[in-house]
């Protein structure tokens, strides 16, 4: 059931990067937008980011084009052949919190060929390998890996901002970053309500890298949960990505920046929902480092929980996500990694 939205949760700060362009008074403001969007609510709406129309339409038809395929078409992609968690996830397949996900999607990160771990290796290096690509679209291959270095650019851009914005070094987490990267990229589409009446889209969740930068169509349904403990609803802005704050920065600020829940609740009977969510993550082998900060001092620590243990080395921690959300793929490729029940 949608939660109601309570007039001082209306809607999440929006913040406009071109200010970065600006002059020092326009600097400044932007900064303080950042800083208590970050601190506070660990979400935002992004405007002013350069990414035009014609950029996000193209991998919008792209997107569309891929989801009316016939089904066996989708399915040759099934991530369940993929060691390296890629390909398609048909509905129901994914898990959050323990129950599926009311959605289907085509995961997709950078292309690089297969690092099959070796003696002694982190079996991390599992989650590097090539996507898979439906044969009669070649042009989503070129839309999505596009979209990839695209928001790639945006989101450095944001991170140095808001690293300033607190008064840390601009480019502190630049060296975690740079052509090893390990960005990922969701097309979804959440096909209505769940023939259960269960409407968990998504369930709720924090994601665990550095950003999140997310392209949602109007239909709505994204929640976040706010101060008040309550969900409530991102109603969507033509143009903005929806951004929030992954696990790292959480940790590297010692919880001074914040991690926050959210989920998506399934659209009413047979609605459509498409979105697509991209995850600024560093390389696999990076372990981050903490932030050097004057505000370290206010920082209340980070949030424990022992079901969702994080881990200095962020590769451990995607796995540990990876393993949970995708359980036949983990069943099928590393039934060695399983913690038994």
């Amino acid at each position: 059931m949608t939660t109601h939205t309570a007039t001082s949760y209306d809607q999440l700060p929006i913040i406009d990067l071109s200010a970065a362009d600006g002059g020092p008074r326009a600097r400044a403001r932007l900064h303080a937008q950042l800083h208590s969007a970050a601190h506070d609510v660990g979400f935002f709406q992004l405007v002013g980011h350069g990414v035009t129309r014609a950029e996000t339409d193209a991998l919008l038809t792209a997107m569309r084009a891929f989801f009316a395929l016939p089904e066996a078409d989708r399915l040759a992609l099934d991530n369940v052949g993929s060691p390296h968690f890629r390909g398609y996830t048909r509905t129901g397949d994914e898990r959050t919190g323990g129950a599926r996900d009311w959605r289907d999607q085509l995961d997709i990160g950078a292309e690089r060929p297969a690092r099959v771990p070796g003696p002694g290796e982190p079996p991390y290096w599992w989650l590097q390998g090539p996507n898979q690509w439906p044969a009669a679209l070649p042009g989503l291959r070129t839309a999505a890996l596009a979209w990839i270095d695209r928001l790639s650019g945006v989101a450095h851009r944001l991170l140095r901002e808001l690293l300033t914005a607190i008064g840390a070094p601009a480019g502190f987490y630049d060296p975690v970053f740079g052509d090893r990267a390990h960005p990922h990229l969701k097309l979804v589409r959440y096909p209505g309500s769940a023939d259960d009446g269960t409407d968990q889209g998504v369930g709720a969740h924090k994601d665990y890298g550095f950003l999140t930068l997310l392209l949602q169509d109007t239909v709505g349904g994204l929640q976040v949960q706010r101060e008040d403990g309550r969900f409530h609803d991102v109603p969507p802005i033509e143009g903005a990505f929806v951004v929030n704050l992954g696990e790292l920065l959480e940790v590297a600020t010692n919880g001074y920046l914040l991690a926050t829940n959210h989920r998506v609740v399934s659209p009413p009977g047979a609605t459509e929902r498409f979105s697509v969510p991209f995850f600024y993550n560093p390389r696999l082998d990076a372990r981050i480092e903490p932030l050097p900060f004057p505000h370290a001092a206010e920082a209340p620590g980070i949030t424990t929980d022992p079901t969702n243990p994080l881990y200095a080395e962020y590769g451990y921690n995607e796995l540990k996500g990876k393993l949970r959300a995708h359980p036949l793929v983990a069943q099928r490729h590393h039934g060695n990694l399983l913690t038994p029940a």
